[in-house]
């Protein structure tokens, strides 16, 4: 089982890597993307282990709703907003992408 759970991780940040800079995308697309459509929450834990991992851009993947749900596992409670906001992406009140869907890029399009 852990092998399966390192493979999965592991294609999560492949993905990752290719988020293009200003752009976001979801832990759901990921998901999908992946062919486990309603995976969001196993893309959340990668995601949670990811942190360490030197030049992933984590900071790229926010929820469904533009919410920037995994910026507690960021060095500071800001870290990530200041991430996205350097890249062009304008956040409101500290916590969700504005303009989310002009932003938004969807590897199950963009990736075909």
């Amino acid at each position: 089982m852990k092998k399966d759970h390192d493979s999965f991780f592991t294609s999560v940040y492949e993905v990752v890597e290719l988020i293009p800079k200003g752009r976001v995308t979801s832990y759901g697309a990921i998901g999908k993307y992946l062919g486990m459509k309603s995976s969001a929450r196993m893309v959340g834990w990668a995601m949670h282990a990811a942190h360490s991992i030197p030049g992933l851009p984590a900071h790229r993947v926010v929820n469904s709703q533009g919410l920037l749900t995994g910026k507690h596992h960021f060095k500071t409670p800001t870290a990530m907003e200041k991430a996205l906001k350097k890249e062009g992406i304008k956040i409101k009140d500290g916590i969700k992408v504005l303009d989310f869907t002009s932003v938004f890029w969807d590897p199950s399009i963009e990736l075909l």
